[in-house]
């Protein structure tokens, strides 16, 4: 069987930083804490004028020249192109439904013979493109291709500041938000150094990131896959663990879970939060990105990244890194 391993990777962030601090100064609520609650201290946000704006296009396409710039590939080395934003706007207040934003990524970088699809998965959008590509270079219709995701959040922000007026606001979660775009090159060319060792999905039948008891029955199926795979989970080690960026107390609570089904995790996980806040599907690789940036990541690590997304979508991705530069 064919070995995938992640080839390269690219990001681009939003030279703007807006800290929690000056988005709850403009509320009309006060006295509300939401950094000590959800530990998001800044967030990126994307440029609004008009000739410089900061579109989810730009925000992919941005990234997608980072990732070739540390690629052996060029834009026309690649056999395909999944877009796994789920926000898709190209101007101010223009979200576009068609043609395929993949298309318009891969027309744009010059990437002429690359087939190309869009995916939505909420959080786990990256991650469930990933799996995809992982599927098609295992099964030889493709040799790789490249999952690219730009998230223009920050727009919520904007509104969400105008209307919240109680503790109890459903639109409190947008202050947590924050821009970016992310690209990973997935080819055939794994080894020992660097491999995808396995990638899974699965659906849960309710809301993930705050009920303990969905969480724990998320990661009890994500292990019986795993056995059913010829994998003890209890007998997996890992380096580094990498969650969704929700919130502080919810990363810590499902880290606090996965341990004590997969005895192999690290006490430390890696975190952004408080620096990016939540970017939705960019967010894992994000988080990769920043401590490979940071050279906190040594040759021949182990990774798991844990999805959740939407309430209903958990699952892991399982790689050892060793070549990825940025």
């Amino acid at each position: 069987m064919r070995r995938t391993r992640f080839e390269s990777i690219g990001r681009y962030t939003p030279e703007t930083k807006v800290s929690t601090r000056e988005l709850i100064s403009r509320l009309k609520l006060r006295g509300l804490a939401l950094e000590r609650l959800t530990g998001v201290r800044n967030r990126h946000v994307y440029d609004p004028h008009p000739d410089r704006y900061e579109s989810s296009f730009v925000l992919a396409q941005r990234a997608m020249r980072d990732c070739l710039r540390h690629s052996a590939y060029s834009a026309a080395d690649l056999d395909i192109i999944i877009s796994a934003s789920t926000t898709r706007t190209v101007g101010p207040g223009t979200h576009c439904a068609a043609p395929a934003f993949a298309l318009m990524l891969a027309t744009a970088i010059g990437a002429d013979r690359a087939r190309h699809f869009d995916i939505d998965n909420g959080c786990a959008g990256m991650l469930t493109g990933v799996a995809i590509l992982d599927r098609m270079i295992k099964a030889g219709v493709v040799r790789n291709g490249m999952v690219v995701a730009g998230e223009q959040l920050t727009a919520a922000t904007e509104s969400a500041v105008r209307d919240i007026n109680s503790r109890n606001d459903s639109h409190l979660e947008a202050l947590t938000v924050g821009d970016a775009g992310i690209a990973v090159i997935v080819d055939d060319r794994g080894d020992d150094d660097d491999e995808i060792h396995y990638i899974e999905l699965m659906t849960t039948p309710a809301e993930t990131h705050s009920d303990e008891p969905i969480q724990q029955q998320a990661i009890d199926r994500l292990a019986a896959v795993l056995r059913e795979g010829g994998r003890n989970p209890r007998e997996e080690s890992f380096d580094f663990c990498i969650y969704h960026q929700s919130s502080a107390p919810a990363i810590t609570r499902l880290h606090r879970l996965a341990r004590k089904t997969f005895r192999g995790l690290p006490t430390r996980m890696l975190n952004v939060l408080a620096d990016y806040g939540n970017t939705a599907s960019t967010s894992h690789f994000l988080v990769l990105h920043e401590y490979l940036r940071q050279q906190q990541i040594p040759k021949g690590s182990r990774i798991l990244m844990i999805p959740q997304t939407s309430g209903i979508m958990s699952g892991c991705c399982a790689a050892t890194v060793s070549r990825l530069e940025v």
